[in-house]
């Protein structure tokens, strides 16, 4: 879709939003705001809190003003995969939607954040995914998200870490089903291989939002590996304090929070915007604030 599809409403700047609870702290108006200036894309992106129990009905609303489209945060991923009346691959892979475009009767539900994940690892930090060894902790909304794209790069291998067993056998077996020539692995934190040099270690579990570490065995670090964890702050998450102490190369989810806005952006207006400078601002505003 160009620059120059219909309006919702005649003359006015196309409408977008980011749907969830809470929603006051979202960086996304502001990421959306540049991208806008950067393309010459004409649109307004806000916030809108949406009700625990009211997510269909608000997103109907913004749907009946006009609005073009929306991301969608916590809570309610899960309603907008159910909400949506098409999916895209990707969407389907993950079980979850966090891209909203509304198109005539149609409501295309689409999953941006894997695809986030691989474009900051490669695109910006540099580092290949092919024929890496990549051991991905949790088995949960995340880790679903990332993986299809994830696989898509061709790694060595990839093996699922999760408290619960099951839960990560459930994804390897649907990913190893989707791509049978790749080596798919599950297994429980405390029987992650020794013998295995890891490449890469990406945190999906939420353990960073309780200023934990997910019990990992000190091997897995023995390759100095790029540890990335998915959760951001202005100082790094204690699962990167932990790397960091290992030599590890660490790398937090700003920049997969960029790159997600920056696929959603391009799914809406057919322009894919330039991620860096955007990055590099928030990055310094982080810096700033933690200083202040």
């Amino acid at each position: 879709m160009s620059g120059s599809m219909q309006t919702g409403i005649p003359n006015q700047p196309d409408q977008y939003v980011v749907i969830g609870n809470p929603i006051a702290h979202s960086k996304s108006p502001r990421i959306h705001a540049c991208f806008a200036a950067e393309t010459a894309q004409r649109l307004n992106y806000s916030t809108l809190l949406a009700p625990l129990d009211g997510f269909v009905a608000t997103a109907e609303a913004f749907r009946a003003a006009g609005g073009r489209g929306a991301n969608v945060t916590v809570p309610f991923k899960l309603e907008a995969f159910a909400y949506a009346t098409r999916l895209t691959s990707r969407a389907q892979a993950a079980g979850a939607v966090n891209t909203l475009m509304f198109d005539g009767a149609d409501i295309i539900g689409d999953n941006t954040d894997g695809l986030g994940l691989v474009n900051d690892i490669v695109r910006n930090a540099g580092i290949p995914l092919q024929a890496k060894r990549i051991l991905l902790l949790g088995a949960g909304g995340a880790a679903r998200g990332a993986l299809l794209p994830l696989l898509e790069q061709q790694p060595a291998q990839l093996i699922i870490a999760n408290r619960t067993l099951s839960k990560a056998q459930q994804l390897a077996q649907a990913a190893q089903a989707e791509f049978p020539d790749l080596v798919v692995a599950a297994c429980t934190f405390d029987t992650i291989p020794t013998d295995c040099a890891f490449d890469m270690i990406i945190n999906a579990t939420s353990a960073s939002l309780q200023d934990a570490v997910p019990p990992l065995p000190g091997s897995v670090w023995q390759a100095q590996p790029l540890a990335y964890d998915m959760m951001y702050g202005a100082t790094p998450t204690a699962f990167l304090q932990v790397a960091a102490q290992h030599a590890a190369q660490c790398r937090d989810g700003l920049g997969m929070l960029v790159e997600q806005a920056a696929a959603a952006f391009a799914l809406w207006r057919g322009v894919q915007p330039a991620t860096g400078p955007v990055l590099h601002e928030l990055r310094m505003e982080m810096q700033v604030a933690e200083g202040a």
